[in-house]
């Protein structure tokens, strides 16, 4: 079950909330314990024990790592192991298999392994709880139903963002319902479901229009407007999601962190990961890349390296996964080699500084620094489409043909199809759209100021939320793309 589909918003979230603002005191965590097992188990039900057994796993290893506080070491070892095993049987031994495979063929049969939906995210939250009982055994939490709906709570259940265990603590045994809270939640969940509904749904069905097609007769432009398409839908699917579990959490009493900062307007490959996937970046952040020395020991390249290799990784088995998480790993790196040069002879130039000389050379650096962003924004452009064709196009091959069309390199470059072949009214309108909603758009439905401005919002929403309704019955294409990561 997803946030766009009918049978979630007209009978599962609104039974949902009824029956919870319905029950008394811990009542409440009880049923929405309950309905997040349910939500999980819509679809396979079987998986819901795996999910059980991760959350009972964390909770006995979280009381023995606060009990046991001068041999807690081997239990953190043990709540890695058990976490990160049920990961990789799951998820990345189809992936081994495949690979050893190839040196020894024949002797290996690939295993058929579905992969439990959100598998990822609960075990990171599980893992995060571990590591900051270890870290502080006072908040070790004691209570196994409180544990349980911290990593079973449907809102942020199979695509984040990554909630952890603090952010929730204090609201798991009280936390505040009001109107005004209730009343935001929604907005931002509807503005969430814009997002997917109207804007990720078409764009994606034209990129798997395009994408999926024959490369022979795939132009140039044709190419570009496939991976900008795709770009537009990976960006509106992720945060749109992200925003109806944001909004869903306040409906709730809970304050989930934000995941995305309008990542596409970034200057610089290291900017767009503190903007996209926050939580994931911050998790790593705290848990893989400061652990290991981060930039104050060690060698922070290799540290970089291995956290893009991880990202990539968590995302999926499949070489594309990979080389997506590496391609951004080496600009990062890039960038960091570069910033440090350009810190060293700013260093030595110091004594030049722009405001000795006159209004003209002041306005020539203003222009430079125009420009300067200018194309910090084209090359970061450049870098996530590019990156965004490797992560969409799982085949290696493949991917190297569409980069091949994308930049001029086949002879068939310039030929075939033109882009209007793939756009009528609709699309093209829908795409200006989704371009511009990339920028800050969201601060027009922030304004509090005024009986007259505040009804002109909620009429927006109300018309945003037909919209959705309109788009979700006749729309024909309504995949999740994180759904499974």
């Amino acid at each position: 079950m997803v946030f766009s589909t009918i049978i979630f918003l007209c009978a599962f979230l609104p039974i949902t909330i009824i029956g919870y603002y319905l029950m008394p005191g811990r009542g409440k965590n009880i049923f929405l314990l309950l309905c997040s097992l349910l939500f999980y188990a819509w679809g396979e039900p079987v998986y819901v024990f795996v999910m059980l057994a991760s959350i009972v796993c964390n909770y006995a290893f979280g009381m023995a790592i606060g009990r046991f506080r001068k041999k807690r070491k081997p239990w953190l070892i043990g709540a890695l192991a058990v976490n990160l095993g049920i990961l990789c049987v799951f998820k990345y031994t189809g992936f081994i298999v495949a690979n050893v495979g190839k040196f020894l063929p024949g002797l290996l049969k690939i295993p058929e392994i579905v992969l439990p939906i959100g598998i990822s995210f609960y075990t990171f939250q599980g893992l995060s709880y571990c590591i900051d009982v270890y870290r502080d055994e006072k908040i070790v939490q004691k209570d196994p139903l409180n544990l349980a709906l911290y990593i079973s709570m449907f809102p942020q259940l199979i695509a984040g963002p990554i909630v952890r265990y603090l952010d929730v603590k204090e609201a798991l045994t009280k936390r505040e319902h009001s109107p005004e809270l209730f009343a935001k939640g929604a907005e931002r969940f509807i503005i969430g479901m814009s997002k997917k509904a109207i804007l990720a749904n078409p764009m994606g069905a034209l990129a798997q229009q395009i994408m999926g097609s024959d490369i022979t007769y795939m132009g140039t432009l044709v190419a570009w407007l496939g991976a900008i398409a795709y770009t537009l839908q990976i960006y509106f699917d992720f945060s749109g999601y992200s925003d109806m579990a944001i909004g869903l959490g306040k409906i709730f009493g809970f304050h989930f962190p934000e995941n995305f900062q309008y990542p596409y307007i970034s200057k610089s490959v290291r900017e767009f990961w503190r903007r996209w996937h926050i939580s994931l970046s911050t998790w790593f952040k705290d848990y893989l890349y400061i652990p290991m020395g981060g930039s104050r020991r060690g060698n922070v390249y290799l540290h970089l390296f291995i956290v893009f290799l991880a990202t990539g990784l968590w995302h999926g088995a499949a070489w594309g996964f990979v080389l997506w998480g590496l391609w951004h790993g080496m600009f990062c790196i890039l960038e960091r080699v570069g910033g440090s040069l350009c810190r060293r002879k700013e260093y030595k130039n110091e004594e030049h500084d722009i405001s000795k000389y006159g209004g003209e050379n002041r306005k020539q650096s203003k222009g430079a620094a125009f420009i300067k962003s200018a194309l910090g924004h084209v090359y970061t452009l450049l870098v996530v489409i590019t990156g965004w064709v490797l992560f969409n196009l799982v085949s290696v091959r493949e991917t190297l043909s569409y980069l091949k069309v994308m930049f001029g390199i086949t002879k068939n470059s310039f030929l075939a199809y033109s882009p209007s072949y793939y756009m009528d009214g609709r699309t093209t309108i829908l795409f200006v759209i989704a371009v511009l909603a990339c920028g800050p758009w969201k601060r027009i439905f922030q304004i509090e100021e005024g009986f007259a401005l505040c009804l002109v919002r909620r009429l927006i929403l109300l018309i945003l939320l037909a919209l959705c309704f309109v788009f979700i019955i006749t729309g024909t294409y309504n995949p999740f793309i994180y759904f499974r990561f």
